[in-house]
């Protein structure tokens, strides 16, 4: 097994314009049903604060040595541990730090989970939990994180209706 651990400090840290540059991903899997098949329930991973007192999802500093996705996907990895696809991005947003009233620059993902760590460098200090991106939303403390979480139910919903409809066509024809 591979030892991890999660980067620290601010020495390869990106910043536009005088803004840190942070990147996160919203973890999600579609939920297993009572007869072990995948359903189309919707779960998203949630994650507490290094002091336990708010839920967010996986976020944290865009490095100089990686592209944004690489640092999505290893935001999840350190934070959550979990690993997964980084699909396109939800979007940019600016918002203010509530600790440090300084301005940020966040850029969320969705990443679709593929593998759920038992161990990960952030394990001691955070947990996480599935929950419905309903019960995410009213729990999430970011409402740049609860808008990115909107985006992206509305992505993956016009997606599955879009199968829908086509299975139909194909079913008619």
């Amino acid at each position: 097994m591979a030892c991890l651990v999660a980067r620290t400090g601010r020495e390869l840290q990106r910043y536009n314009m005088g803004r840190r540059q942070v990147v996160g991903c919203i973890p999600y899997r579609y939920k297993n049903g009572s007869d072990g098949a995948i359903s189309d329930e919707l779960e998203v991973l949630v994650i507490t604060s290094q002091k336990g007192n708010a839920f967010m999802f996986p976020k944290g500093g865009w490095e100089l040595d990686e592209s944004v996705e690489e640092a999505a996907s290893r935001e999840s990895l350190e934070e959550a541990g979990v690993v997964g696809n980084v699909e396109c991005e939800l979007g940019k947003w600016s918002f203010m730090s509530k600790s440090q009233e300084t301005y940020y620059e966040g850029y969320m993902f969705p990443l679709l989970v593929k593998e759920q760590l038992d161990l990960w460098p952030e394990k001691n200090v955070r947990q996480r939990i599935w929950m419905s991106a309903a019960k995410a939303r009213e729990a999430c403390q970011h409402w740049w994180m609860k808008e990115a979480l909107d985006i992206l139910v509305e992505r993956l919903t016009s997606a599955q209706n879009q199968e829908e409809e086509d299975a139909l066509a194909c079913s008619l024809s």
